[in-house]
């Protein structure tokens, strides 16, 4: 295969630099969790794509996991739906998951499958709808938080043997819960259990920041689970951070390798992230 072909023609690094870490990722798993205002952007959807085809076809086994926040709140908007959140998580009630699932499973999804598929590589959409939810959930704790729930087991025999078989998987974060309810799941949580689940290497979560500050506000390169959780509790980290950093602690907790906060506004982030000495944004370690 070409790699000179495959590569970015702009805002990629330099493939001298990337070939080292071709190597070291070949064949080990990557979660690509794709989500915030990147999907309002055509230029870094698209780039986002390129990225996880890229991946796919120079052999790591990534899979691709996406929110769909900003298209969300706006669909929910036209309609005159409130949005309303606790401690980052979006509150659902029966007009808002119908709303959900249409935005996940009827447009991003087909939407990134076949823009991954435009690059290339073979993407498959993994929903709740076709693939007999391969996450399994329970309600969240909070009742407030009306059709939320919480991945409970991941069927990870399938993602396995779409991965084995040299596919992206596309997945909708949405799991079945009894009688064959559809519940939202928050996508950095849902990426976490997959990483877990599946012995991932790297977990990297996109989003619309370069990273994780500290208390003065400088962005961090680097940080151990102890000074996340540190963050946390001096509530330096806030918002829709908490749910994002939580999720890193309990994957390095559960054995993924490293969990990253990129910078998705960047593109290529992804490449910039797996294929430098600098990445893209702030790894997250034990």
């Amino acid at each position: 295969m070409d790699l000179k072909n495959l590569w970015p023609k702009k805002d990629a690094p330099p493939i001298e630099k990337a070939l080292k870490f071709i190597e070291k990722y070949k064949s080990k798993k990557i979660v690509l969790k794709y989500g915030g205002q990147v999907m309002a952007s055509d230029q870094l959807s698209k780039a986002f794509a390129q990225d996880a085809a890229i991946c796919n076809l120079i052999g790591l086994k990534n899979l691709v996991i996406h929110g769909g926040g900003p298209q969300i709140k706006k669909k929910l908007e036209a309609q005159n739906i409130q949005s309303k959140f606790i401690l980052g998580l979006r509150v659902t009630d029966e007009k808002v998951i119908k709303i959900v699932e249409d935005v996940l499973l009827n447009d991003i999804n087909p939407d990134l499958v076949n823009t991954i598929s435009s690059f290339n590589a073979v993407a498959e959409p993994v929903t709740a709808r076709n693939k007999n939810g391969i996450l399994k959930v329970t309600k969240a704790k909070n009742p407030e938080l009306g059709f939320v729930a919480d991945p409970e087991e991941i069927d990870d025999e399938k993602l396995n043997s779409i991965i084995n078989s040299n596919k992206v998987p596309v997945i909708a974060p949405m799991g079945l819960g009894d009688n064959n309810q559809v519940y939202n799941i928050n996508a950095d949580t849902a990426a976490g259990t997959i990483a877990i689940k599946i012995k991932a290497e790297r977990l990297l979560l996109m989003t619309d920041v370069p990273g994780v500050k500290d208390e003065k506000g400088s962005y961090i390169s680097k940080l151990t689970i102890l000074e996340a959780q540190k963050l946390i509790d001096n509530q330096t980290i806030t918002g829709g951070m908490i749910p994002k950093i939580q999720t890193c602690i309990s994957a390095i907790k559960n054995g993924v390798g490293g969990v990253v906060i990129i910078d998705g506004t960047r593109p290529h982030a992804v490449l910039h992230e797996l294929f430098t000495d600098e990445g893209a944004g702030t790894l997250i370690t034990k």
